[in-house]
């Protein structure tokens, strides 16, 4: 690997091939930007913004997502994934980074608001332009990771929500009113 965008190998390897793209979304609204910058606005107590390590734009109004620190764990990419709403809301997306790599695989919008969150289906199953980003994406996730999309990808939100959504809750709640 020669490229080092965060202590993570798997988003190593998904910079280098955002970058490749040169501008093409692997999938809709997401877009690796600055590893672990800090979370403003949500919660000024330290324990709380030591929690997250954000890495990815999730959709086109500025969701953001971010590494739970769950525990101690050092494989950081096995961490559960938070997307915090950008008009609200803070909820698990997805149980691990590769959980959260084949969400991405389905190429629809995500949404987030205090409810919940989820993604939206296209009419025709995925975005009508930019689709060389996203048949990339495709290839690049069978060939380094053996993985390919779910049936529908907020089946992946239900389980992370079943195992962690509880823990979660209460902890985010002992910083932000949820």
């Amino acid at each position: 690997m020669s490229y080092v965008y965060s202590p993570v190998p798997e988003l190593n390897l998904l910079m280098e091939l955002q970058e490749r793209l040169d501008g093409e979304f692997i999938s809709d609204g997401f877009e690796l930007v600055e590893f672990s910058e800090p979370l403003h606005g949500w919660s000024d107590a330290p324990e709380f913004v030591d929690g997250f390590l954000s890495f990815a734009i999730a959709n086109g109004s500025g969701s953001l997502y971010a590494f739970w620190r769950i525990d101690g764990r050092a494989d950081l990419a096995a961490l559960p994934i938070a997307v915090f709403g950008d008009e609200g809301g803070i909820h698990l997306i997805a149980l691990n980074l590769r959980d959260l790599l084949r969400q991405l695989a389905c190429d629809r919008p995500l949404w987030v608001d205090w409810d919940g969150a989820g993604f939206w289906e296209y009419e025709g199953g995925h975005r009508q332009d930019g689709d060389q980003g996203h048949e990339e994406y495709l290839a690049w996730l069978g060939q380094h990771f053996g993985l390919a999309p779910p049936d529908d990808p907020n089946d992946l939100v239900r389980a992370a929500s079943e195992e962690l959504g509880e823990r979660f809750a209460t902890w985010v709640r002992r910083y932000v009113d949820i």
